[in-house]
């Protein structure tokens, strides 16, 4: 059965809510005292410039606790490299809350290949190195330094994708739980509400932090394991290996002595404990319950035991194990608490929280935002904000399950969506208070742009529900995919007076899409400027399978369907796919494939993604173990091959990029070492020119004179500025005016190609 949750706003509210709401919440001593201040109840550190808007985290949880009747302060990108900043606001009476900002610190600052961004879109002035690597750490670290006694709660995307034991790709190893590193008391996980909430109100009510184990969507560092629970090890869900092959990575033994199925006490001295290295503590595995015991167990009186960190640091396999097992405990409604162990220490990672009702969310983003950055800014530009001012977020979660994505694991599968009256609303308040509003409104949106109100038929079959993905890999029989109350939206959205594009930004599902044409016919009718975003991401199925991703038949459904609507709409319209390059899967093979499916579809691809290996996705789980967590996971399991040197990663960039001269020499040595030289060469069924021909093609595209060396590598990319998740910026294409779908392009030196939009 679905689980529910006390109303988000059914709480008592604080002393403090006398003071009434902030024009903006303060962010020095004197906004402080202009309020009547005499210090803040909660203090929000992050890493973003503060922009009192709802697509930002300081914002959402800044306006909620003030709702609650809390005194909110922001500190915002502070130096780090004293404790200065971080006294600021002086002493909070609860908690700091430390957030690295909309964005993974490590993400913002590096690119795919590991090189140093030059901008930051968070930042005013799109400015660099305003905030440290692993900024959760250093500020966590930072508030213990200046208030020792004040607890410290951390969150937010980073905090979020670091909860247990994860890969690191910066540093090519396995990290511990933030929760350690940051020295912080507690985190929050996923869009965290309920738990901020909860938690601001039991700390006001005088429960010490420490005692506050119970909430859900939190994660703990523990002595052991709470009471009332049943332990189940991981190898219930899915053994990664035969137990008789191998130590238990699991139970740390106390005082010689563990407990069975039956309730007997055995031997510490596990059969195979000799194998374990010397100096490792004796582990072995709790036998478990029988299955027709387990059977009437509840969720939320058992917990299941991964693999502790220091196995899973030692043993890929291990690590895709566990990766597994945390992906299937992600639905609210029968998720197990989860614990590791670290050392001797446990980390408790308490059930996700329940998602928000739909007034919850009509309720989060009805509160007082300005909806405009903080006047200290001076009106400098952030370009952040410059994405999404006219932007409306309409939704949360996404249940399409890609691997290399870590929304799921970050917002859920369940999809919360506000009531149309919200939206519209919003819509006006945009006309309203953005200065500069021209009638366009950037984007309706979300995580997706059409998985608006869609959920499981039946709220039983979606509360028992483990699958990974609802829509791979076929779509659901029990899912929703009528899109009739997005085609609704948009329809009443342009019939506003004073706004006259509806643009939809959003990454679009088209494989949800076309179950329903008459939305298909109203976006491209109304809401296509040109050009439409869709991300089919690779040509090849088995890339695709690690992927979860559909086949390009219902890529090709979708472009029919996108060009007949265009036609009937007496529009020249264009669809921008995206593709990823280094996927876990992919071979050099495989990105030749897709490159001979770019240039026969005729599409030349301007900027280019390479797969990066966020924490605690699926797709990075792949890239360090080199197994396939997707399927049961063990010794002898699929295989899967990454490319992890970075001339293998650039190398299958290039082959997105065959019509750029700068890419010609790394593929010609690609295509030599795969014993396909007869793709080398000018004519209609090559992919690049030979090396005594480069000169003449290079000519023809306007390239460098005679005698200059051709580029090795892409010297020419850009780190791609970042926008929240509602707006996401991805990496462009073009296809050739001239061309009709599915026509045979000529060679791209014929003609100088399209550069951009």
């Amino acid at each position: 059965m679905p689980i529910t949750a006390p109303d988000l706003f059914g709480h008592p509210k604080y002393w403090a809510e006398c003071f009434g709401s902030a024009p903006f919440l303060p962010t020095s001593r004197a906004e402080m005292d202009q309020l009547g201040w005499d210090s803040c109840d909660i203090i929000i550190v992050t890493g973003d410039a503060y922009v009192d808007h709802p697509s930002f985290g300081m914002a959402v949880l800044g306006r909620l606790l003030e709702a609650q009747g809390f005194r909110v302060g922001i500190i915002s990108q502070p130096d780090w490299r004293s404790n200065s900043d971080f006294e600021a606001l002086g002493k909070p009476n609860l908690y700091f809350g430390v957030t690295a900002g909309n964005m993974d610190s490590m993400i913002n600052a590096y690119t795919a290949d590991l090189r140093l961004r030059s901008d930051d879109a968070y930042t005013p002035g799109g400015l660099a190195g305003k905030r440290p690597d692993r900024a959760v750490i250093v500020y966590s670290q930072r508030c213990k330094s200046a208030y020792k006694e004040v607890p410290v709660v951390i969150g937010g995307i980073e905090a979020s994708l670091r909860r247990i034991a994860q890969y690191d790709y910066w540093s090519d190893s396995v990290r511990r739980s933030v929760l350690i590193d940051s020295t912080a008391d507690i985190l929050l996980y996923g869009n965290a509400e309920r738990a901020v909430v909860a938690l601001s109100h039991r700390l006001a009510a005088g429960e010490a932090i420490d005692t506050i184990t119970d909430l859900r969507g939190t994660t703990l560092v523990l002595p052991h394991t709470p009471g009332g629970y049943t332990e189940l090890d991981s190898t219930r869900i899915d053994w990664p290996g035969r137990i008789d092959q191998m130590p238990s990575p699991y139970e740390v033994v106390h005082h010689g002595q563990s407990v069975d199925a039956e309730g007997e006490v055995m031997s510490a001295v596990a059969e195979g404990a000799e194998a374990l290295a010397a100096g490792d503590e004796l582990v072995r595995i709790v036998p478990m319950p029988l299955r027709r015991f387990e059977q009437n167990l509840q969720p939320e009186q058992t917990c299941i035991r991964l693999p502790s960190f220091e196995k899973v640091a030692k043993d890929p396999v291990l690590y895709a194990h566990a990766s597994r097992v945390l992906h299937q405990e992600s639905n609210p409604h029968n998720a197990r608490a989860l614990v590791q162990r670290h050392g001797h220490r446990e980390i408790w990672v308490n059930p996700p929280p329940i998602p928000l009702t739909t007034e919850e969310m009509d309720g989060v983003f009805d509160l007082t935002y300005a909806r405009v950055p903080h006047p200290k800014y001076q009106g400098e530009r952030i370009p952040a904000y410059d994405m999404i001012k006219t932007s409306v977020n309409i939704m949360r979660g996404c249940f399409g399950g890609c691997t290399f994505c870590s929304i799921t694991e970050h917002e859920g599968r369940i999809i919360q969506s506000r009531s149309e009256e919200s939206i519209l609303r919003e819509i006006e308040l945009i006309k309203e208070k953005v200065p500069g509003f021209t009638g366009t409104i950037s984007d309706l949106g979300g995580p997706t742009a059409n998985m608006y109100k869609l959920n499981c038929k039946d709220d039983n079959i979606q509360a028992s529900c483990r699958k990974l993905s609802c829509i791979y890999p076929e779509i659901c029989s029990n899912l929703k995919t009528d899109h009739s109350a997005t085609t609704q939206l948009y329809r009443k959205a342009r019939a506003i007076e004073g706004v006259h594009t509806i643009a939809i930004a959003s990454g679009l599902r088209y494989d949800l899409a076309v179950e329903d044409p008459e939305y298909v016919k109203e976006l491209v009718t109304y809401h296509v400027g040109g050009y439409l975003k869709i991300a089919p991401e690779h040509s090849e199925q088995n890339t695709l399978s690690k992927m979860m991703k559909p086949g390009m038949g219902t890529y090709d459904r979708f472009e029919k369907m996108f060009y007949k609507y265009s036609k009937e709409a007496g529009k020249k319209q264009y669809l921008i796919p995206y593709f990823i390059a280094a996927h876990p899967g992919c071979d050099d093979s495989e990105m030749m494939n897709l490159a001979l499916w770019l240039k026969q579809h005729n599409f030349q691809v301007d900027q280019v993604q390479t797969f990066y290996p966020s924490p605690m996705s699926l797709a990075t789980a792949m890239y360090y173990s080199g197994r396939n967590p997707l399927k049961k996971v063990s010794y002898k399991s699929e295989k899967v091959f990454s490319a992890k040197n970075i001339d293998e990663r650039r190398a299958q960039k290039s082959f997105l990029r065959y019509h750029d001269p700068a890419s010609w020499p790394r593929l010609r040595e690609a295509l030599r070492k795969l014993g396909r030289e007869d793709l080398i060469g000018t004519g209609p069924q090559h992919l690049v020119p030979a090396e005594h021909e480069e000169y003449k093609v290079r000519r023809k595209l306007g390239g460098p004179a005679k005698g200059a060396k051709p580029a090795r590598g892409d010297k020419r990319q850009q780190a791609l500025p970042t926008a929240p998740r509602s707006n996401t910026t991805r990496p462009t294409a073009t296809r050739s005016n001239t061309a009709k779908p599915g026509a045979k392009p000529p060679w791209p030196g014929s003609r100088k190609p399209k550069r951009g939009r």
